[in-house]
This record gives C-alpha cells, sequence and structure tokens, in this order.
C-alpha cells in the first residue's frame, strides 16, 4: 500500500497531462523533488491505474517512457484538485488569522 499525498498526486498529474515525455529525472527537477521520489509517486500513480507507462519509440534512448495518465487517473486528478484546493484555502486562512495576531502583537509593542 503507497502513501501518495493529494499534493505529490496533484503535481505529477497535472505536470504529466501537459508533459507525458519527461523522463523521471527532469519530472524530480520541474517539481524540486528527489528522483526517488518521483520515483515511488510514478509507481503508486502506475500501481492505482491512474497514470500507464509506454516505452518512447522514437527517443534516441531506448529506454525512455512516456507516462500517460489514463481516463481514471484524469478523473482523480478533478477529485484530488478539489481537496488540495480546500487544503490550501485552509492554510490560507489559517495565515491569515496568524498575519492579524503578529499585526496586533507589533501595534501593541508600538504603543510601549
Amino acid at each position: 500500500m503507497s502513501f501518495l499525498s493529494d499534493e505529490d498526486s496533484y503535481r505529477i498529474l497535472k505536470l504529466l497531462e501537459s508533459q507525458p515525455e519527461l523522463s523521471q529525472r527532469q519530472i524530480a527537477r520541474e517539481l524540486s523533488v528527489s528522483l526517488g521520489k518521483v520515483n515511488f509517486c510514478l509507481k503508486a500513480l502506475i500501481d492505482k491505474g491512474l497514470v500507464k507507462a509506454r516505452r518512447f519509440s522514437r527517443s534516441p534512448n531506448k529506454k525512455a517512457y512516456l507516462y500517460i495518465p489514463t481516463l481514471k487517473g484524469i478523473e482523480e486528478k478533478g477529485k484530488v484538485t478539489l481537496r488540495f484546493l480546500a487544503i490550501k484555502q485552509q492554510e490560507h486562512q489559517e495565515l491569515i488569522s496568524e498575519i492579524e495576531a503578529l499585526k496586533d502583537e507589533v501595534g501593541k509593542l508600538s504603543k510601549v
């Protein structure tokens, strides 16, 4: 059983939608994560049936793969996007509250 976060799923599926020909090394570079993490995430996405790996026949590197989101993967990306958005909105609200608290604290300090 793999434990793939919504953020990891979202970021990789989004990238592969537009650039399925990227190598794992290129994906890692684009997402600023380790090659090992990309390998783990792609394996999990493939195991879940969300991505297919096909050999890229026109590549000079005969070991190159295309990582193609499946229909199920595209549907899952929509669901993941909604969950990821909800998380980011919650984080945003928490940051707003924290900023307001800091402003209040600074205001109190400046009156001293």
